[in-house]
């Protein structure tokens, strides 16, 4: 008998892979993604000193956003996480997309927050 693996698990095992080589510093930090079925989650983390910079989701109160698990939600994430990461005086950042498909929400809120200005 075939045991299909979870999708989860394989995302986990790439997301490990690749943040052998994904490290956030004080001069520049990783911007990482949570995607769930409903809800979408970003965050600006210095891994050095293990503290999280600044973060956004679609759960927040101020949000205007009826369903966050759709591309329009995911833009509106990427410009507020750009935002507060201007706030912050963080211009460049590494993109960790946690071991998700760049394509979709993923990719809708790096472009936005490329426009919004943080560079990566």
């Amino acid at each position: 008998m075939i045991k299909k693996k979870s999708r989860n698990k394989m995302r986990q095992k790439r997301h490990l892979r690749a943040r052998k080589s994904l490290v956030g510093t004080p001069l520049r930090p990783r911007l990482s993604v949570y995607r769930s079925n409903k809800q979408l989650y970003a965050q600006v983390i210095d891994d050095i000193n293990a503290v999280t910079l600044a973060s956004a989701s679609t759960i927040e109160k101020d949000d205007k956003v009826d369903n966050g698990g759709n591309v329009e939600a995911a833009k509106v994430v990427g410009e507020k996480i750009a935002k507060r990461a201007l706030e912050n005086n963080i211009n460049n950042v590494v993109f960790d997309r946690s071991g998700y498909r760049y394509h979709g929400r993923v990719k809708a809120l790096a472009d936005a927050a490329r426009d919004a200005g943080l560079k990566f």
